[in-house]
């Protein structure tokens, strides 16, 4: 799956806060996240963030022209 730095991810389970949308800080075999609604960040594993990704929102101005 192709996540950049940058992108937005809105998972299927909410976050306790109440939010499911995520700014994706760092990526590699564990990815970096900060809630959309309450600003926490936190470090989850490729795997499991990967199965409970429901959309994948990328900035367009940001996006390298291929």
């Amino acid at each position: 799956m192709d996540i950049r730095l940058g992108d937005i991810l809105e998972l299927k389970k909410t976050h306790p806060c109440g939010g499911k949308r995520w700014l994706v800080l760092r990526v590699g075999m564990d990815f970096k996240l900060r809630c959309l609604t309450c600003g926490r960040e936190v470090m989850v594993p490729r795997s499991k963030i990967e199965k409970n990704i429901k959309k994948v929102q990328r900035d367009i101005s940001s996006a390298e022209d291929i």
